[in-house]
Parts: structure tokens; sequence; C-alpha cells
């Protein structure tokens, strides 16, 4: 199978890690970005740059009859690093900020990158390499002359540094990935980050995630009145019947006991 480094179709991937930039243009339908307890809403005709190395969910359907449709381009480490290069851009220190979605403005260098994108992407193969390769240096461009700012940003290299563990976990618990990536994530090893988690926590990782995830279930459930389907996605369960019966073993009531008992 053919990976592209830009789409122009109805789907952006649900994966919750992201590990490369993405630049995305909606042209029409919704899309709401979950990034810790913050939402992002996409409307047609908006922009925004999503950071690589963050944890983000995404929701995205048809709007006033008209079916999701994005441009999306991924910015990945080695086309930057040899961008970089080609260009002699120099290194500079990337400041702080948690914000992984960042609004872009409308400009002319935009609407025309966008739509000038239409032609290629009926192209396949190499074809099509080819050109979606010119067309990610033409978008690298854009960025940096249309937002400086972002130039930090896109020739950071380094890996995520260390960070509050406590807030990290309260933030992301209900991203169903495995431990290597929130340690990763928190800027520790795999061994430390269990090490810090016992500290800070006392208990292990997999226990914490389950309880946390099952009280935040509950919740939603018994006083939000939302149903277990609605819910075990969101919460960070893979399975349906696996939540319910972690559940009802926790509660000792299933999910939809609790549901009619609550409304």
């Amino acid at each position: 199978m053919e990976i592209y480094p830009c789409h122009y179709e109805p789907t952006i991937s649900n994966e919750q890690f992201i590990p490369d930039h993405i630049f995305i243009y909606l042209e029409t339908g919704f899309m709401n970005v979950f990034y810790g307890n913050k939402v992002y809403e996409m409307r047609a005709g908006d922009y925004c740059f999503v950071k690589r190395n963050h944890l983000a969910r995404y929701r995205k359907g048809e709007l006033s009859g008209r079916p999701f449709k994005s441009v999306a381009v991924f910015l990945t480490q080695e086309f930057l690093r040899l961008f970089r290069e080609e260009y002699t851009i120099e290194a500079v220190e990337c400041p702080g900020g948690t914000d992984a979605i960042l609004h872009l403005d409308r400009h002319p260098m935009l609407e025309s990158f966008v739509h000038s994108m239409r032609p290629y992407m009926q192209l396949e193969g190499r074809e099509r390499n080819d050109f979606m390769n010119l067309k990610t240096r033409e978008l690298t461009l854009v960025l940096l002359k249309t937002n400086p700012a972002l130039g930090p940003v896109l020739f950071d290299f380094s890996d995520p540094g260390k960070i509050d563990l406590e807030d990290f976990m309260n933030r992301n618990f209900r991203f169903n990935v495995s431990l290597q990536r929130f340690s990763y994530l928190s800027g520790r090893s795999l061994t430390v980050f269990k090490e810090d988690f016992k500290k800070v926590f006392h208990t292990s990782p997999g226990k914490w995630l389950i309880e946390k995830r099952l009280t935040e279930a509950r919740f939603q459930i018994e006083t939000l009145g939302r149903r277990p389907s609605e819910v075990y996605l969101e919460v960070g369960f893979e399975d349906l019947s696996h939540f319910s019966f972690a559940f009802k073993k926790k509660f000792g009531a299933s999910p939809n006991r609790l549901l009619k008992a609550g409304v």
C-alpha cells in the first residue's frame, strides 16, 4: 500500500498519538479535536497546524449536508531535516507551550496552496509521490512565510523533556496508548516512568489507568446519563465486553444497570 505525505479525501486517521506535524485544511464538514481537557473545533474554511508528539482524538463528520473533506499534509522529521539542510536554516530553541493544535489565519498563499493541490491528488504511485514531495516543500515555505513563529516548532527535532507526571497522566489517562508511549511523552525511559509513577500515585500504571478510566466511565454513565457504548472508547477501553466485565467487577453492577438506575 502506498503511503502519501498528503491527503485530499474524506478521512483523517483516528490515531491517538501524533508522531509528525500535520497541516490541515477543512474543505467541508466539521472536525473536533480533543486534546487533554480542551476541544478544538474546525469548520469549513479553517486551517490548523497540529504539533507532533502529542495525544489527541478526532471526531469528524458532515455538516449542513456536506460530507467531511480535508487536505492534510504530514511533515515528517526526515523531510524537515533534509529541508533544513537544503535551505541552511539555523537551529533555534523551540519556545515552551502546551497547545498541540494551532489555528492558522487565512492567507492568500495558504488558499493558493490548497487550491493547487487538487489536480495532483488524482495521481497515483511514484508520480504522485514525486509531486507531493514538491508540494510539501512548497507548503513548508508558505508556512514559514505566513507564520514565522512556526520555524522553531518545525525544526525542533528533540525528544520530549521530562515533565510533571501527575499533571500529564491526569490529562491523558483516557488515551488508549502503551506505557512505552506514555513514558516517552513524559520524557522518561519506561523503567524511570514506572519508578516515578509508583512514587507519585503509590500504585502501578496499569492498575491506576484501569481505576481512573472506570471511575470516569461511572461518572459519565451515572451522572451524565451517557450510554456505555458511547463511553468505553472515550475513556480508553478497546472492547465493550471487556469494559463491561471490568466495570461490574469494580462496582458490583453492570454499566447498563447503573445507567437505568440513574435515569
